[in-house]
């Protein structure tokens, strides 16, 4: 059963929304739901504000596509022959800035793995309760591809490594984030919350009233917490409870540790709060894989990120804080115990 990694509470933004000026407009892109909800704009303005970054997202998922053909596969492709290729400036850019912070975030967040993602099945939307091919995925163990692996010279990449293959399925989203928000402010929207599957940034506020949003418990469809999200900042979550399957007893989800080619049990969930700045999208979303790879070592990695607002439930249940967080959400139940972690 599919569900989002972080939950928009909209029952309080839609109570009363008949007299209220909030848009709301849906759509299905990068294999989940989206949505985004307009504060006190005429239904005009806002639709059409709405529609022009939808459109987007939909760009961004064609273009970027890992599976199907893109600019993207072409890429990989040329990888996997061998064979150097030249991308756009806004693909080259993208490569530069996710291979920039997986270097940063120790490689646990790698973008070169898409191989791995596709032998395992998560590169579709269902999944067959099934494990990969041993030889095969001893082979790309023994590989090892990396986004380290690639050469780029300007707009021309390679790789000495032909078992590399790029996927941004955990890096696309927080872009899209970051792009959506230009658009608004270009279009004059100032108030709104934006939502691709979880990954959530807010945009002012609605009539005044910061935007709520919930973060999910792992292991139940209820809320686990909620915070009010201030202008401008980024929550995104790494769970593994959205996309995964069982077997014999084992939850296997689409967090591969690409130290091991195997998915990682070494959280349950990671959530991370950024603060407001031109890249907090991409943060909120390629920050918290890291950390949900690396486990209990995930305080040390979060501080070597800057990550200071983070909200994890490791593999028994334990719930951890940062102190910086804490402050900021009213748990379910109240007197839930916290490990707080300074």
């Amino acid at each position: 059963m599919r569900r989002w990694l972080l939950l928009a509470l909209l029952a309080a933004c839609l109570v009363g929304c008949g007299r209220e000026p909030l848009v709301t407009r849906e759509s299905y892109v990068f294999g989940t739901r989206v949505q985004v909800l307009i504060w006190g704009e005429d239904e005009a303005k806002a639709d059409a504000a709405a529609n022009v970054v939808l459109r987007e997202f939909d760009r961004l998922h064609r273009a970027y596509h890992a599976w199907q053909p893109s600019e993207l596969t072409a890429l990989n492709e040329a990888i996997a022959a061998g064979r150097d290729h030249e991308v756009s400036p806004e693909l080259g850019a993208f490569v530069t800035e996710a291979r920039d912070f997986a270097e940063k975030g120790e490689y646990l967040f790698d973008p070169g793995i898409g191989q791995l993602v596709q032998l395992w099945g998560f590169h579709d939307d269902t999944f067959k309760p099934q494990l990969p091919d041993p030889a095969k995925l001893k082979a790309l163990q023994a590989a090892h591809p990396s986004v380290a692996d690639l050469k780029i010279d300007g707009l021309r990449i390679g790789s000495r490594n032909r078992a590399v293959a790029l996927d941004f399925g955990g890096y696309l989203k927080g872009v899209a984030l970051d792009r959506a928000a230009d658009l608004l402010h270009r279009q004059g929207v100032n108030n709104a919350l934006i939502n691709i599957g979880g990954n959530i940034m807010a945009l002012g506020s609605k009539g005044g009233t910061p935007w709520k949003v919930g973060l999910q418990h792992p292991r139940n469809t209820s809320p686990l917490a909620s915070l009010d999200l201030r202008d401008g900042e980024a929550i995104g979550t790494s769970g593994d409870y959205q996309r995964y399957f069982e077997l014999d007893g084992r939850r296997y989800s689409h967090l591969i540790d690409p130290r091991t080619g195997v998915p990682s049990t070494a959280s349950e969930s990671v959530s991370v709060l950024i603060a407001p700045g031109p890249k907090a999208g991409m943060w909120s979303d390629a920050a918290s894989k890291p950390l949900f790879i690396a486990g209990e070592d995930w305080p040390r990695l979060a501080a070597k990120l800057g990550v200071s607002q983070v909200l994890r439930v490791a593999s028994d249940n334990r719930i951890q804080v940062t102190a910086a967080l804490k402050g900021r959400l009213t748990f379910d139940p109240p007197d839930l115990k916290v490990e707080v972690i300074r």
